[in-house]
């Protein structure tokens, strides 16, 4: 019989994703504040979900719900046409 490997004598670490240490679940922003629509026209909260080179946002890195997420991107492309937005910066 082979002896047992190091790895299975190893114990697990307590807690999870959501215990001491762990990454917190991110709440979206629009559905705490009961949002259910997002408005193109409103940039100043837009501007949260670009980065710094003009990029939209993840919902990973952003916390928003996939539902919100596309209702951002979508409303982030409008603003660009209407030129509220920029496409990139320098």
């Amino acid at each position: 019989m082979a002896p047992p490997r190091e790895r299975d004598n190893k114990r697990r670490k307590p807690g999870g994703p959501g215990g001491p240490g762990g990454p917190r679940r991110k709440n979206c922003y629009f559905c705490r504040e009961k949002i259910e629509e997002v408005d193109y026209k409103n940039y100043n909260q837009l501007r949260r979900y670009i980065s710094e080179k003009g990029k939209i946002r993840s919902r990973r890195i952003t916390g928003t719900c996939r539902r919100h997420q596309s209702q951002v991107s979508v409303a982030i492309k409008r603003a660009r046409e209407m030129a509220l937005l920029p496409y990139v910066t320098n």
